[in-house]
């Protein structure tokens, strides 16, 4: 069940145009959606609702598909004509398929079935408000990065000015910006800086320009100083949004660095090392030989230690596995010239087996486990635990796995409403963490959790607290113990194997 509180908090400043021609269900939810929005304007069919969205800006179309003069689907349509994005949630009967059809094809963000459930509606103005004030705090912070792109150009330019022979200095100084920022991109920049000029001297380049390709290595991603939080830990696929948001660090990076006239030999490598031989790369869309040949090698080295490098989801190549896969690609996504010499410059590497994506920092794990938190109470998500269980693979830091698994939930659900089951939920789920100190605890497939704990627990007393909390509601609980000294366990998927 949505938090009428946070629901409220995001709402709070949006603007509505709700559209219905049924007067009574008009009338009923637009007394509702005052109680949420700081404005709600309402029109009794499509052609009034296209009129009442020209003379204001909306941040949320609520309308029904099936309405007099104009319908809801041609009233989206030209609404879109106007704003590709803007938000719509529909509302429609259970018979209007095909109506409901064409107005997903024109781009919905959500709908609701008539009639109304409140908690399903509020689920949806949850999930959509959510997202704009998401895409509106990601246009702010575009503006942001331009704003501190230009504040960090005058001052590094100044810095210049004064140290134009300190040319080692500065090259140090923009690294320690990088590994305040991510330790994890740090290392990978050092690593394919490294690569970079291996590859350079095997391929026959003079010393200087081995010298370059190591600098314009060891900055090549310096523009992921300006990237979100939300974006850059997101282990989960990007959506469109996010994922222009993670490219622009190549523009940033090559700003930054083309007004500072010590590093500028390097920006046009950088700016380019996200291209592809094949011309589907980005930012430019650059193809073949129109990549600078030094950015070639950057390409191929950049690649080679994302792939010999445990992520947060994905596990490492061996060198052989990624100098096979180096060459599969070659004439695709790299320049056959730069394959050819890498799978030999790169062959007797010798990789730390160590390296990972996860946070080592303090900082960067409350950044991580702030990212992770669950919604619905004190314990971590699920995506969390996959991330701790791939380090606890490693490491061993957990030896014990208690899997609670809560019954009859669903039916509790159906009987109580949602609210009063993720009452119970969070309920259950503070409980545990309170009573386990020293132990971390996430909830699992909607109704299940999770601890982790150094050793075997004694949960006697927890029990009790559980026991209270389920007393008189038809609801049981079983605990499985798993000890991860005998049992591998590195991904949330395989827990529901030991379930049974």
């Amino acid at each position: 069940m949505i938090n009428l509180k946070e629901l409220k908090e995001l709402t709070k400043e949006l603007k509505v145009l709700y559209v219905e021609d049924d007067s009574s269900i008009r009338a009923t939810m637009t007394d509702y959606l005052k109680k949420l929005f700081v404005l709600v304007v309402s029109a009794n069919d499509g052609a009034d609702g296209l009129e009442e969205y020209k003379k204001d800006d909306f941040d949320l179309i609520i309308t029904d598909l099936s309405m007099p003069h104009m319908n809801g689907l041609d009233m989206i349509q030209a609404i879109k004509k106007i704003d590709e994005d803007q938000a719509v949630l529909i509302t429609s009967a259970h018979s209007e398929s095909d109506y409901m059809f064409g107005a997903i094809k024109a781009g919905i963000d959500g709908y609701i079935i008539k009639p109304f459930d409140y908690g399903q509606l509020n689920h949806e103005l949850f999930k959509i408000t959510q997202r704009l004030k998401i895409t509106k705090e990601n246009e702010e912070y575009k503006l942001y990065l331009q704003e501190m792109v230009d504040k960090k150009t005058v001052e590094l330019s100044y810095m210049v000015s004064f140290q134009s022979d300190n040319y080692e200095k500065t090259l140090i100084a923009m690294v320690e910006m990088i590994e305040q920022r991510d330790t994890y991109t740090a290392g990978h920049s050092k690593r394919v800086a490294r690569y970079c000029e291996i590859i350079a001297r095997n391929m026959g380049y003079t010393e200087e320009e081995c010298i370059t390709i190591h600098q314009a290595g060891i900055l090549h991603d310096v523009g992921k100083v300006g990237t979100p939080d939300a974006v850059l830990l997101n282990p989960k696929k990007l959506n469109p949004l996010e994922y222009i948001l993670i490219q622009e660090h190549v523009v940033m990076s090559h700003k930054l660095l083309n007004n500072i006239p010590m590093f500028e030999p390097l920006s046009e490598i950088i700016h380019s090392h996200h291209e592809r031989y094949d011309g589907n790369g980005y930012p430019r869309g650059l193809k073949g030989d129109e990549v600078v040949p030094l950015a070639r090698i950057m390409i191929v080295a950049d690649a080679f230690d994302a792939m010999t490098t445990n992520r947060i989801y994905k596990s490492r190549k061996t060198v052989d596995e990624a100098l096979e896969e180096l060459k599969s690609l070659s004439s695709k996504q790299f320049h056959p010239e730069v394959v050819e010499k890498a799978v030999v410059a790169l062959r007797d590497i010798e990789i730390d087996e160590t390296i990972n994506q996860l946070p080592k920092t303090k900082l960067e794990e409350e950044r991580f486990a702030y990212f992770y938190n669950d919604t619905l109470s004190n314990a971590y998500n699920q995506n969390y635990l996959d991330v701790v269980l791939m380090k606890n693979n490693q490491n061993l830091k957990f030896e014990n796995m208690e899997i609670i698994m809560i019954s009859n939930f669903s039916k509790y659900n159906k009987e109580h409403s949602w609210k009063e089951g993720d009452k119970l939920l969070s309920n259950f789920s503070n409980a545990l963490c309170a009573s386990l100190d020293d132990s971390t605890v996430y909830r699992v497939f909607g109704d299940d959790f999770v601890v982790l704990s150094k050793e075997k627990l004694d949960l006697s007393e927890t029990k009790k607290e559980l026991d209270k909390i389920i007393k008189d509601k038809n609801i049981s609980y079983q605990i499985k113990s798993i000890d991860l000294s005998k049992v591998s366990i590195d991904r949330v998927s395989q827990i529901e194997n030991y379930k049974h």
